[in-house]
Parts: C-alpha cells; structure tokens; sequence
C-alpha cells in the first residue's frame, strides 16, 4: 500500500513537471491554433463561395467561363454593387477605414509583440470575403493570412503569455493559414519564419510546423487532396535551357515591379480623389466591371485563368491583354478600397507573362524548350516571389500547388534572379513597400517597438524647479544653480507654462546686479518652448529632441491646457530605452 501511494506520488510529480514544460504547452498551443486557422481558412472560403453564387450564380472557382455568358449589366454590376457594400461596411467597422492585411501582420509581429485584434480580424475577413466574391482582382490568402495571425494573437492575449510567445501563437496561426490555403504544409511553416517571424530558431520553428501540419489536417478534411492546379509532368528539355529561364527572371521582375507600383499609384491618386472614401470601392469595381465586359479573366482571384495559362489556352496576343488589364485591374481594386491580397494576381500575372515568354523562347528554340506550360509555372513563381518577397516559401508553395518536382530548379533560378531585380530597384516586398507607405521602417525592429511602447509618463521627472512670472534675477541664479537638469520653467498664475530659462539665457544679465529688481523670469524666459504630453512615446520625444536640439523637454498634461507636470530628460529616455531593450532580449532569448 505504502509503495502503491509512492509511485502514485512519483507519477503526479511527473506529471507536474510535464505540464509545466513551456516547449511542450506551446506544442499544445500550436495544435490549437493551427486547427482553429485552419478551420477558420476552411469557413472563408465557403463565405467566398456564397457571396460569388449571390453575386453570380455559381460558387466555382472558374468564374470567367461563367461571367463571359452573363448579360453585360450583370457583369458591369456586380463588382459595383459589391464595392459599395465594402466601402460602407470598411467605413463603419475597421480601424483607420482601410482594409487589413498581411502588411498589417508584419507589423503586429515586428513592432508590436504579436498583438492583434480577434475582432478586426474578423471583420477584415469578410470584407475580403464580400470583395471577392463579388468579382474584385484580389487575393484570399492574405486576407486568410491576417485572419490567421489574428486567431494566434487573441489566444496568446487571453492565456497572458510573454511578448515572445505571443509573436510565436501569431506566427503559428499564419503557417496555419497558408497551408490550409495551399495545402501546402512546408510553404506554410516557411512563409510564416520568412515573411512574419523573420528567424528560424527551433523554439520558434517547431510550434510553427506543427500549426501548419494541423491547418493542412483540416484542409484535407474538408477540400480533399489535391493540388491547386493539375498539370501534366513539364521535364525540363535541357540545362542549356537555362539562359531563357534566367531571361524570364529579368522579365518576372519587371512584372512584378509593374504591379506593386501601379496599386500605389492608384492608391495615391484614390487619396487625391475628392470624393467620399466608402464610395471609392463602388467606382473600382465599376471600373474592373467594365473591363470584364471584354476580358473577363480580370475578375476574382484568376485561379482558372492560372490554370488556363499552363495548358496553353490562350494566344500570345491574348495572353499580353490578360497581362496588362490584371495588372491594371489589380491596382485599382487594391488601390481603391477593396480588400484582399496580392498572392493570386501575382500568380495570374506571373502565369500569363509566363506563357507569352514561353511561346517566343520556345518559337526560337524549339529543340531547346521545355514547353509554354514549363515557363507559366516558372513565371507564376517569379512574379509571386518578388511581390511577397519570399523566395524560398514561394518556391515551395509552387511545388506544392503543382506537385512538379522536375521544374524546381528552373524555378529557384528564376525566383533567385526576380527577386534580387525588384529587391535592388524597388523594394523588399510589396508588404514592405507598404508599411514605408505609411511611415513604419521594419529596418529598426525592435528598437523601434521599444521606444513606441514606454510613455513619457513613464520616464519624466515629476519634482521639477518652477518659478512664477515675477520671480527676480537673484533668484533664478539661486534656483538655476540647484536644478539637476539645469533648466527653469516659468508658470503663469494659472498654472500654465509660459517659457524656460536656462544659465544661457541669463548670460548678459548672469553677473550685472544692478539689473535684479529691473528683470524677472518673465523677461529672460524663452516662451512657448518645444513640449510633450505625458502619453507621448519616448520615440516621438527623441525625434523631438533630435529636431530642436534640447536635451530637456517640459511635460503637460495635455497639449490644450499647458499645465505642466514634469519634464523629461535625454539622459532618463535613453537610460530607460536601454534596460526595457536588454530585458526583451534576454526574454527572447530565453524562447530560442
């Protein structure tokens, strides 16, 4: 009895120790995330299915064949109508009235801990929903990306887990994502370490895998498994081939470089529209509506014209229009308030400059060619790598989508040679491009978090050395010469600051006594000087420094009233900065 009751012990010891393994709850929590993305993936796509049957009768993928028989105010409508409906609903319900999306992701996992919002996830989830469904040139798997990350974020932020933890939750819910959107389960881990978490530390892989391998279960379960686009085997002919795939590289570039400046183009003549913002989307999709009119493979996310484009559908003359008007179309839904993501019409756009590359290099070298539909594959994953700035994860997602081992290193020469053009003449990806759109730099990482996460409050001297209007010279010299920040704020009678005095501003009247009962602080005070409000970040109060050259700022309470209640020093920011930065270091650290 008494040996029965020390294994017993020995056993529930055990059992302890195992429950409170980090690495071991995080696995757990990584199994829960990747089947919730993965179901939530699963439900997105259904909604895309629903919308598109409300707007046009069929639920199919393959929307263009469809679309060509419909009556023309249908077609010219529909993206319309369901334009307007996203740009009241984005107007009402979503922060700063903006789609999300995966650029968004970025930032909550690179400058923001990993924080995102469950609710704006959802919400940006079916804007995208109602966007492609009803016709608008973007993608489903960025939106399913943010929807993704967001599912990983709100169980980190409802468990209370450290910084570290909860980027890893957001980054599991990503891989998720992906790879339920693909059924790609090695693109799923990859892309989420490559584009989102940006490291490939074990700790944080693992989880990783794990999420992707559950969101693809799910997948599987539901769609079945099969990959995205069925194509026969594409042999490469020969090695002396290569000179052509690099050439397309060159020409993927150029496409890609095409596409991501002409969405920011639109977006920046969308902003100097006059115009009601929730009603720019209906004008976009009038616009793609009547491009549909005479080429329908602008509308949706284009898998079908994809697949199309690999089995040498179309005609070098056709393929060209594809090319232009998807580029065109993409920018002005991207630009003009729909939501969605890029991957897909980089993959249309890809696939189709992909084939008319492929029937001039195979109409030179016939003998040499692997065939039209070896350069679209090749292509699709040229212009996708450029855009999503993933070379190695988009590699993958090709084969994964083709299930085409033999063109893989065609593709990895080709995705090597695209994305160092557009990284060197443009940008790191269309994500990046992005963010620097909107004044966040990735380049300062984690400084840059540090700095806008500590306030002003948390920082500044409350005891600080305040003189009245009237206060004399005699004074001041007193007072200036036990200040430990070697400065003087000068307060009205109502309590509001008016200026400051330094020992420099007292320099010609510093050692003339004659002028004590002649000058007072309201004389010698600089006014209305350079201030923060106590919940500034210390970022914008280094800005501040650096720009007017103070190494002491005054602190109010609010900007309105100029009642002050402290002031911050260089010193005290930098001192501050540097402790919390050695402390999430150390914190990631001890999660790698």
């Amino acid at each position: 009895m008494v040996i029965s009751r020390f294994k017993y012990a020995r056993l529930l010891l055990a059992a302890r120790r195992v429950i409170r393994n980090d690495h071991l709850i995080l696995m757990v929590l990584a199994l829960v995330v990747g089947c919730a993305a993965g179901a939530a993936v699963v439900a997105f796509r259904e909604t895309i299915d629903l919308v598109q049957f409300l707007f046009y009768g069929t639920g199919h993928a393959r929307l263009t064949p469809h679309a060509a028989g419909l009556q023309w105010w249908h077609v010219l409508l529909a993206p319309a109508v369901g334009g307007l409906i996203v740009g009241i609903f984005v107007h009402l319900l979503l922060p700063n009235r903006r789609p999300q999306g995966v650029a968004d992701v970025i930032e909550a996992e690179q400058l923001h801990g990993g924080w995102m919002s469950s609710r704006v996830g959802l919400l940006s989830a079916i804007a995208s929903a109602i966007s492609i469904g009803a016709g608008a040139s973007v993608g489903r798997e960025g939106p399913a990306v943010h929807l993704g990350g967001s599912l990983g974020a709100w169980l980190a932020r409802r468990l209370h887990l450290t910084r570290s933890l909860n980027r890893t939750l957001l980054g599991c819910g990503v891989a998720a994502a992906v790879a339920a959107s693909f059924n790609a389960p090695l693109a799923g881990a990859l892309f989420a370490n490559e584009v989102v978490i940006g490291h490939y530390a074990l700790k944080a892989f693992a989880p990783v895998v794990v999420a992707s391998v559950a969101g693809t279960a799910i997948s599987r379960h539901w769609f079945g498994n099969f990959p995205a686009f069925a194509l026969v085997d594409n042999p490469l002919a020969s090695f002396w081939e290569f000179p052509a795939f690099i050439g397309l590289g060159v020409a993927s570039a150029l496409c890609a470089i095409l596409m991501m400046h002409s969405i920011v183009v639109a977006s920046a003549l969308a902003k100097r529209t006059p115009m009601v913002p929730w009603l720019k989307p209906a004008v976009a999709g009038l616009s793609v509506g009547a491009m549909a009119l005479v080429v329908p493979q602008v509308l949706g996310v284009g898998y079908g014209v994809t697949e199309d484009a690999m089995l040498h559908v179309y005609g070098f003359g056709t393929l060209l229009v594809i090319l232009a008007c998807k580029i065109l179309a993409t920018a002005i839904s991207l630009g003009w308030g729909f939501s969605g993501g890029v991957f897909s019409p980089a993959l249309v756009v890809g696939a189709v400059a992909g084939g008319a590359y492929g029937i001039v290099a195979t109409a030179i070298f016939p003998d040499l060619s692997s065939g039209v539909p070896a350069y679209t594959v090749v292509g699709m994953g040229a212009v996708a790598a450029s855009v999503l700035g993933a070379p190695i994860s988009t590699t993958l997602i090709i084969f994964e989508m083709t299930s085409d081992y033999t063109l893989t290193l065609a593709v990895m020469v080709t995705v090597v040679v695209s994305s160092e053009i557009s990284h060197h003449f443009y940008d790191r990806s269309f994500f990046v491009r992005q963010l620097r759109e909107r004044g966040v730099d990735l380049r300062e990482g984690i400084e840059s978090e540090v700095m806008q996460t500590i306030t002003v409050d948390a920082v500044m001297r409350r005891q600080v050395s305040t003189v009245g209007m009237s206060t004399d010279l005699d004074t001041l010299r007193r007072l200036l010469q036990d200040s430990t920040v070697g400065e003087l704020f000068v307060v009205r009678d109502d309590g509001a600051l008016h200026g400051t005095v330094t020992l420099q501003d007292l320099s010609e009247f510093a050692f003339d006594h004659d002028l004590d009962s002649l000058v007072n602080a309201g004389d010698v005070a600089r006014p209305n000087p350079p201030v923060l409000t106590r919940h500034d970040d210390i970022e914008t109060a280094v800005a501040l420094m650096d720009r007017v050259g103070e190494m002491v700022i005054p602190v109010l309470e609010r900007e309105g009233d100029r009642v002050l209640v402290g002031a911050v020093t260089h010193d005290d920011v930098m001192t501050e900065f540097n402790r919390v930065l050695m402390e999430r270091r150390r914190e990631e650290l001890g999660h790698e």
